[in-house]
C-alpha cells in the first residue's frame, strides 16, 4: 500500500482521514500542521511536522493530499498544491467507497470525492477540488479548479463553475448557466440565471451581496 501526507489539521482534515481509511488504498503517515500542534494527534493520525517540511518529505513519500477546506478563497490551497508540483509530488484522486462516480467522469489531480456525492455522466471536475459530502454534480457539469463544492449542494446538468469558487452547503445551480472565476455562494443560495460578476450570492433567487 502507498503511502501519503495530510498537508492540514482540522475538521476537514478528520473528514478526509475517514475516507482515505474507508477507501483503504493509502497508507496515512502523517499530517502536517502548524508548529504547535506537531506531535498531537488528529483522529488517530500524528503530526509530523509543518508546511515547511514539505520539500524534504516529498523525497520520501510519494502522495500527499491537500486536507484544509476553503470558503472565500482558494489561495492557500493553491499555493500549497504548487508547492508539492514544485518538488515533483504526486497527488492523488481519492474516493469515498460511499460516493457514486460515473466511469466517463473526469477528475482532477489532488481532489477528494466525500461520503455520498454522486458525480454523473460526463462531469468534469478540476484538479485540488473537494465535493463534499453528499454533493450532487449532474451529467456534463464542469467544475474548475480548486473548487469546494459543500455538503448537499446542487450543480445541475451542462453547469460551468468558474476556477478557485465555493458553492455553499445545499446550494443549487440551475442547469445551462455558467458562473465566473472566484464566486461565493451562501448555504442555500439558488442560482437560476448565468452570472458574469464575481463575488459573493446568497438568497433564492440569489443576489450579490453588497459587501463583495
Amino acid at each position: 500500500m502507498e503511502s501519503i501526507v495530510l498537508i492540514g489539521g482540522g475538521g476537514h482534515c478528520i473528514s478526509c482521514i475517514d475516507v482515505i481509511r474507508s477507501e483503504n488504498k493509502l497508507e496515512i503517515v502523517g499530517v502536517l500542521d502548524i508548529i504547535d500542534n506537531v506531535g498531537s494527534s488528529i483522529n488517530g493520525i500524528k503530526v509530523i511536522g509543518t508546511d515547511d517540511d514539505i520539500p524534504n518529505l516529498v523525497g520520501k513519500y510519494k502522495n500527499f493530499l491537500i486536507t484544509f477546506g476553503q470558503i472565500k478563497s482558494s489561495e492557500k490551497r493553491v499555493a500549497i498544491y504548487n508547492l508539492v508540483k514544485k518538488f515533483n509530488g504526486n497527488l492523488p484522486v481519492v474516493i469515498s467507497p460511499l460516493a457514486y462516480v460515473s466511469p466517463s467522469a473526469l477528475l482532477g489531480e489532488g481532489t477528494i470525492i466525500m461520503h455520498n456525492s454522486l458525480i454523473n455522466a460526463k462531469a468534469v471536475i478540476g484538479k485540488n477540488c473537494i465535493i463534499n459530502t453528499g454533493a450532487l454534480i449532474e451529467h456534463e457539469a464542469v467544475i474548475g479548479d480548486f473548487c469546494h463544492i459543500s455538503t448537499q449542494a446542487v450543480v445541475n446538468g451542462q453547469a460551468i463553475v468558474g476556477n478557485n469558487s465555493f458553492a455553499g452547503s445545499n446550494s443549487v445551480i440551475a442547469n445551462n448557466i455558467s458562473l465566473p472565476e472566484g464566486i461565493v455562494l451562501a448555504a442555500g443560495a439558488c442560482i437560476l440565471k448565468s452570472i458574469e460578476k464575481p463575488g459573493k450570492y446568497f438568497g433564492n433567487p440569489a443576489i450579490i451581496s453588497s459587501k463583495s
